[in-house]
């Protein structure tokens, strides 16, 4: 099985930054992808971020040059630096490992409890 936990969120003002973390435990080597989603209130959750087991990063066009996804291996943990940030990324952020297990075999992706950021005008 593979775990995750977020950490970080929290309330900054219009143009301020803040930086989430995941860790992720389990089958860490099963883990092909993390993930960073968020859902605002009344809305769909969408995707943020992702990096992949190489490092390959990919953005949602909102977070463009703004959100930046780095990863620790050693720690297992990536981090999502959100800079210049606007009221519309208020959200839930939620981490997820999207992860293969070929021994058991089992596909899936772990999601974690989310972190609540607002930011505020």
């Amino acid at each position: 099985q593979v775990h995750v936990v977020e950490s970080g969120g929290g309330l900054v003002q219009a143009g301020g930054s803040l930086r989430l973390s995941c860790v992720a435990s389990g089958k860490i080597d099963a883990i092909n992808t993390m993930e960073w989603y968020r859902q605002a209130p009344g809305k769909q959750r969408e995707l943020v971020a992702t990096i992949t087991r190489s490092g390959t990063t990919d953005y949602a066009d909102s977070v463009k040059g703004r959100f930046t996804l780095s990863r620790n291996n050693a720690k297992n943990t990536v981090y999502l630096q959100m800079n210049s940030l606007k009221t519309d990324d208020t959200a839930v952020y939620y981490c997820a490992a999207e992860y293969l297990d070929v021994q058991v075999p089992v596909a899936g992706r772990a999601w974690g409890q989310g972190t609540q950021v607002t930011v505020s005008s």
